[in-house]
């Protein structure tokens, strides 16, 4: 299965379905470690549990995708569409998340420590829970989103939008430091009350 899924990959806008590898079918737990997926169609793909440590996922359309606890540690998902997909506890330390598209998606409880979600395009999604320690989020459009309770320790947040975020009980401490934070924008944001760090 692996040896498919990474051979179509190199064919530019090839989706599964071409080659009878339905995007739909089960791939829980699929070894896919190191594989090239570029501009890979997998929306809608089940993918709870795979292993994508290292994959090229570079502009892939993984649209409401299921990758529900999927091991994506330093995985390049760079401009990759993820808008609506279940991220649920999966492990994206220090992953490329630069231009990405995660509208409405599901990162509850996810790990992004590290991550790289520069201009990543994160409106209305759910990070609650979620460790963005060091994080780089640097111009990442975050409106509405929910942070509640989200791990922001040391992470970057310059010119980053989070009109409206919903972030009650999150951890700021030392990102209110790093040259730039102040840009960031939190009008209309709420639990502001109750965030560590904040003022620091």
């Amino acid at each position: 299965m692996t040896a498919t899924l990474c051979a179509l990959a190199f064919v530019p806008d090839r989706t599964f379905a071409d080659r009878d590898c339905n995007p739909k079918r089960n791939l829980h737990g699929a070894d896919l470690y190191e594989c090239t997926l570029t501009r890979a169609n997998l929306a809608g793909a089940d993918l709870e549990g795979a292993d994508l440590e290292w994959a090229n996922l570079r502009v892939a359309n993984l649209h409401g995708a299921n990758l529900m606890g999927a091991e994506l540690g330093g995985a390049n998902l760079w401009g990759a569409s993820l808008t609506g997909a279940n991220l649920r506890g999966a492990d994206l330390t220090g992953a490329n998340l630069m231009f990405a598209g995660l509208g409405g998606a599901n990162l509850n409880s996810a790990n992004l420590t590290g991550a790289n979600l520069t201009r990543a395009f994160l409106v209305g999604a759910f990070l609650v829970g979620a460790n963005l320690t060091g994080a780089n989020l640097t111009g990442a459009y975050l409106r509405g989103a929910n942070l509640t309770g989200a791990n922001l320790t040391g992470s970057y947040l310059t010119d980053a939008n989070l009109t409206d975020a919903n972030l009650t009980g999150a951890d700021l401490t030392n990102a209110s430091r790093i040259p730039g934070v102040r840009r960031a924008d939190l009008e209309g944001a709420t639990g502001l009350d109750t965030v560590v760090g904040l003022m620091d």
